[in-house]
C-alpha cells in the first residue's frame, strides 16, 4: 500500500523560506509523477509543482522563480523548497503520486505565512 507522509510546514514571516518533505513508502516513487498541491480556505486545490520521472519539472505561474521541487530517489523523498514566501502562499500543502493507475495523497501539512 502506498503511503505519503509530508512534513516541514509551519509558520513563517513574509519573505521567509520553508522546505517541505514527502516520504513515499510501499513504492519506488522514481518512476511516477510526484507533485505538490495546495488548498487555501475557500479555494480549490491547485497544483503548485510537479516532477516527472527523468527529473523534468513544472510549476504554477504564481510560484515560478520562488519554489523548487526536487527528489532523492535513494530516500524515496520529494522536496518543495519555498523561498520568498507571501501571505497568499498560506494553505495546506499536499504531496501526490500519480502513475500506473495510482493516485495517492498525503495527509497535508499547514503552511502559514504571516507577520
Amino acid at each position: 500500500q502506498v503511503q505519503l507522509v509530508e512534513s516541514g510546514g509551519g509558520l513563517v514571516q513574509p519573505g521567509g523560506s520553508l522546505r517541505l518533505s514527502c516520504v513515499a513508502s510501499g513504492i519506488a516513487f522514481s518512476i511516477y509523477v510526484m507533485g505538490w498541491y495546495r488548498q487555501a480556505p475557500g479555494k480549490q486545490r491547485e497544483l503548485v509543482a510537479a516532477r516527472v520521472s527523468g527529473g523534468s519539472t513544472n510549476y504554477a505561474d504564481s510560484v515560478k522563480g520562488r519554489f523548487g521541487i526536487s527528489g532523492d530517489n535513494a530516500k524515496n523523498t520529494v522536496y518543495l523548497q519555498m523561498n520568498s514566501l507571501k501571505s497568499e502562499d498560506t494553505a495546506v500543502y499536499y504531496c501526490n503520486l500519480k502513475g500506473r493507475g495510482i493516485d495517492a495523497w498525503g495527509q497535508g501539512t499547514q503552511v502559514t505565512v504571516s507577520s
